[in-house]
């Protein structure tokens, strides 16, 4: 007898466990039906495709308020990871926030959303130097900006990281005109030392190059200070093909760049 009330003494857990079960479902049920139709809906697409984005209005790294535009883009972002996406979203709008906080950095650093992955552009501009003038020496304010930005991106870690110098076409006695290339190189790996100073793995970063004065910002003159700039590049791990053509690529500070 205590053999077979030991065999059947286990019983009562898995009724309990069914009826937690039953009461969870009910609850979600009960929730779902409380909600709005907008709520539904993206309920219903998360079930139906977990990697899509949450809302008919992102194709899953930003806004668009282009629909048609999203449904162009869904099949190529499909192809990344799903994780990739929401993590690029996330730094992304991190770091907009902390630009919107820090009226020290307005007109200095601008972020834009690429094909390639979140571009990071830090302007050395005449009346804020992030460099000394001629050389790869960061100013105060350089450190500090580098330092802000390092912070925030040593967070995440799967994503790979390029670094371009650029310099602006300079006079013919401009320090800048002595050695354009030397230079531009020199800054995006004087970027590289204090990105990993401040917690960016090493690891991460996959190329530092110099451009010199061969790569200005779209719809500006050579000669424009604007073109003085180092560009950080987080990474997606594949290209998407068409987001440039189906996503305008978005920008902290963007209005017009003199």
């Amino acid at each position: 007898m205590a053999g077979k009330k030991g065999h059947h003494g286990g019983a009562w857990k898995v009724a309990y466990a069914d009826f937690t079960t039953a009461m969870m479902a009910l609850f979600l049920c009960l929730w779902l039906t409380a909600q709005d139709t907008k709520i539904k809906e993206a309920v219903e697409r998360a079930f139906r495709n977990p990697f899509s984005a949450v809302t008919k209005e992102s194709v899953g790294i930003i806004p668009n308020k282009d629909t048609t535009a999203t449904y162009k883009a869904e099949g190529e972002f499909q192809s990344i990871s799903a994780v990739e996406i929401e993590t690029m979203r996330r730094i992304s709008e991190e770091l907009a926030r902390i630009l919107e906080q820090e009226d020290a950095l307005e007109n200095t650093v601008r972020l834009e959303l690429t094909r390639e992955g979140l571009r990071i552009n830090v302007f050395d501009r005449s009346q804020k130097p992030v460099f000394e003038p001629g050389t790869d020496r960061f100013t105060p304010y350089g450190e500090w900006v580098f330092s802000t930005l390092a912070w925030e991106i040593a967070r995440y870690t799967s994503f790979k990281i390029e670094l371009e110098g650029h310099t602006t076409r300079a006079g013919p006695r401009e320090p800048e005109a002595l050695r354009p290339w030397e230079l531009s190189t020199e800054r995006a790996n004087a970027a590289r030392r204090q990105l990993v100073h401040h917690g960016v793995s090493p690891a991460q970063i996959c190329k530092v190059s110099g451009f010199a004065d061969t790569v200005p910002m779209p719809d500006l003159p050579p000669n424009s200070e604007a073109n003085r700039r180092v560009t950080i590049l987080l990474k997606l791990s594949q290209t998407v093909s068409s987001l440039s053509a189906a996503v305008n690529p978005v920008s902290t500070h963007a209005q017009r760049i003199p």
